[in-house]
Parts: C-alpha cells; sequence; structure tokens
C-alpha cells in the first residue's frame, strides 16, 4: 500500500505574519479597558457623560476585539504585497487610538467634540484621522474577503462577510457623527443629539461588534454538531436580525428619538431582529446541551 501521510494541521491564525501585531495589540486594548473598568470600580464616578472612565473601559475592549477580529479575517486572505504593514499600521493606528482617548481620561477632559484648547482639538482631530485610516483599511478588507477564495466553510464565510459590512457601515457612521457634532457644536447645540431625543452614537455602535457575534454563533454552531446547511441557514437568519437591529437604531435616530422610545414602525424592527438573532442562539445551545449530554 502506499504510504499516506495525513495533511499537516492547519496553523492558528494568530500565527499568521499579517495577524501576528493586530492580534497582540487586541489583547492589550482588552487589557486597557477592564484595567480601566477596575480603576472606575474603585474610585467611582459618573458612567454617563464627557468625562468618565466610561470611553477608556468601552473603547479599549471595543478597540480590542476590533483588531482581534481584523487579525482574524485578514489570516484567511490569500498574502497581498504590502499586507504586513498595512496590517501593523491598523494595529497601531487602533492602539494610538485608544491611547488618545485614555490620556484624556487622565486629564480629566473630554475625548470626543473637545475644542476647548489647540491641544485638544488637535487630539481629537488625530483620533478622527486614524479612525479614518482604519475604516478605509477596512473597506479594502470588506472588498477582499467578499471576492477573493477563502478556506472557511459557507457559513463561517457569510459571517465574515456580514460582519466586515457591519463594521464598514459602523464606522462610517461614526465619521457621520463626528462631522455632524462638530457642525452641532459650530451652532452652540449639543453635539451628540439629533432631533428632540435621538442619540447619534446609537446606530453607530449598535452593531459595530457583527464581526464577532456572527463568527461566534458560526463556530458555536459547529461546535454543537449541526450541520453544514443548518449552520448556513442560521448565520443567514442572525445576519437579517443584524440587519434589522441596524436598522432599527438607524430610524429611531434620524426620527429624533430615544433608544427605546418606539413607534410601532421601529418596535416591529425591533422585535423582528431581535426573534433573528435569538432563534438561532437558542437553537445553539439547546443542540450544544443535547451534545453535552451524550
Amino acid at each position: 500500500m502506499p504510504d499516506v501521510s495525513p495533511l499537516p494541521p492547519r496553523p492558528l491564525w494568530w500565527h499568521d505574519r499579517r495577524a501576528r501585531q493586530l492580534f497582540l495589540v487586541g489583547i492589550v486594548l482588552v487589557a486597557s479597558g477592564l484595567v480601566h473598568a477596575a480603576i472606575w470600580g474603585f474610585a467611582g464616578g459618573p458612567w454617563e457623560g464627557p468625562v468618565t472612565w466610561r470611553k477608556p473601559i468601552l473603547f479599549g475592549i471595543s478597540g480590542g476585539l476590533t483588531s482581534l477580529s481584523l487579525a482574524w479575517a485578514w489570516a484567511q486572505l490569500p498574502r497581498r504585497g504590502g499586507d504586513g504593514w498595512l496590517a501593523a499600521g491598523t494595529a497601531w493606528a487602533l492602539l494610538v487610538e485608544v491611547a488618545l482617548i485614555d490620556l484624556q481620561a487622565w486629564r480629566g477632559v473630554a475625548s470626543h467634540f473637545n475644542r476647548s484648547t489647540p491641544l485638544d482639538s488637535f487630539l481629537y482631530d488625530a483620533m478622527g484621522g486614524l479612525i479614518l485610516f482604519v475604516t478605509l483599511v477596512s473597506i479594502d478588507l470588506t472588498v477582499r474577503v467578499c471576492t477573493q477564495q477563502t478556506s472557511l466553510d459557507p457559513d463561517m464565510l457569510l459571517a465574515a462577510r456580514a460582519g466586515l459590512v457591519f463594521l464598514v457601515w459602523s464606522c462610517l457612521l461614526g465619521i457621520w457623527v463626528s462631522v455632524h457634532g462638530d457642525i452641532r457644536m459650530a451652532e452652540g447645540l449639543p453635539p451628540e443629539s439629533y432631533g428632540a431625543a435621538g442619540v447619534l452614537k446609537f446606530p453607530h455602535g449598535a452593531v459595530i461588534h457583527a464581526l464577532q457575534w456572527l463568527p461566534l454563533l458560526a463556530w458555536a454552531g459547529r461546535r454543537a454538531g449541526l450541520a453544514t446547511a443548518t449552520r448556513f441557514r442560521m448565520t443567514a437568519t442572525a445576519t437579517v436580525g443584524t440587519a434589522l437591529i441596524a436598522v432599527y437604531a438607524l430610524v429611531q435616530t434620524l426620527l429624533g428619538r430615544a433608544r427605546v422610545d418606539t413607534t410601532p414602525l421601529t418596535a416591529a424592527l425591533l422585535a423582528a431582529g431581535v426573534t433573528c438573532l435569538a432563534v438561532p442562539t437558542c437553537i445553539t445551545v439547546w443542540r450544544a446541551l443535547i451534545q453535552r449530554g451524550r
């Protein structure tokens, strides 16, 4: 009989040279968010408001998760010239952006919509430039994941593509929030509101982490032993649910309403979106419990 050697195991995604710095920066940023959470728990202080420990906590954890997810997505793609430099630049952009937010919190001043001094204005503009760079990189990465061949299963490929699209959507809304807020500040109006009670950061942040929860659902479905076709249907359903949540958040804001001050239309959007996310999640958990009990 011929000597048939088993295929070598596929390298772990964080060992990919393009993913390495994004992976390490992601770990550092999540850790920084948790450290600031401990500081807030010890020192106290308000959660809401322009000067609060909330921003170092949330931006640290959120930026870290985004960096980890971009590292994972990059590692699925064929290599391209300049990828290493571009991935490293993205990692450093996220790291510096969160570091500037942390700096402003430790200085006791607002990190966003703060033009009270030349330094504050420069730091705010620098954060905007860094996020614009990350947005452009994310757009390029989205196009590549949607057009190039990968070894991902159909459900995980759908999760990666949809998650990146939602990340780009969220980043573009973040740019709109910044520009609109500057215009309102120049008019002497609150920069983070829209209409009577709309909250501009709501649609920006509503689905920014779909690049984590959609692949996580696909991975959990595989671990639970679900068939590929079933996993694909559930990922597709969750993707529709995520899209409905995104539309809900945007419509609520454009109507000038607070997050949960719903109309019949927006209440229906919210209910449909939550259902489309909850049903696949519950099926996956139920199947995993059955698998564990065998």
